[in-house]
């Protein structure tokens, strides 16, 4: 219980907050219903390209990232973004993990519903997965300008989780690949925009984004 407690003392804040809403917004989902049921999602706020498109419902491309079809799905999607989200404000701070973490969430699913308005193929979509491949969208753009020098991943490392996260929502059925690459490439490029070099000292940054 208490190395529970530390592992979350030392988590950063904003990340541990979205991870926590993530888990409260399941239980209580939970409790009223079925979460891996298409029609209860839709009904509590899952993105659905007609209603965003056609009836303005844009709420739906921000409450379908606190949405999870299942269990799990909420512990896979968690388990990537307490440690990668975490990294990633440690490096961009506060402000700026946020703008990337909704930034390319919100992108993705835009992509998502311009897709399936242009194929005509409707479906709930409902995840964190878009915002958290835009967190590793941009702590690959930050490695690549600082030749690798990120604390705990290595080029080789983040180079693999991405290929392989890319890769397991291609051959995976029902998963909503144009988020993901909408994430991707979005948090990729507004790391871009936000980044300062960075240059790292063992595990310690000397200098990290402008505030």
């Amino acid at each position: 219980m208490q190395e529970a407690i530390d592992f979350l003392k030392n988590r950063q804040p904003v990340n541990l907050a979205i991870v926590l809403t993530n888990i409260i917004v399941f239980l209580v989902l939970s409790f009223m219903g079925d979460t891996e049921n298409g029609y209860f999602m839709l009904l509590h706020g899952a993105d659905y390209a007609p209603y965003v498109a056609e009836y303005g419902q844009y709420y739906r491309l921000v409450t379908c990232m606190f949405m999870h079809f299942g269990v799990q799905h909420l512990f896979n999607n968690m388990l990537v973004l307490i440690f990668l989200g975490d990294e990633l404000e440690r490096l961009a701070g506060k402000l700026r993990f946020l703008l990337i973490y909704f930034g390319g969430g919100i992108v993705g699913n835009i992509l998502s519903v311009a897709y399936d308005m242009h194929t005509g193929e409707y479906s709930a979509s409902a995840g964190a997965s878009g915002a958290i491949f835009a967190v590793i969208g941009a702590l690959a753009a930050v490695m690549l300008l600082n030749r690798g020098k990120v604390p705990v991943y290595t080029r080789r490392r983040m180079l693999l989780m991405v290929s392989l996260s890319v890769l397991q929502g291609l051959t995976a059925s029902g998963v909503d690949n144009c988020a993901h690459i909408g994430g991707l490439i979005c948090g990729f490029l507004l790391a871009l925009l936000f980044h300062r070099k960075l240059t790292f000292e063992t595990k310690i940054p000397v200098e990290e984004f402008s505030e």
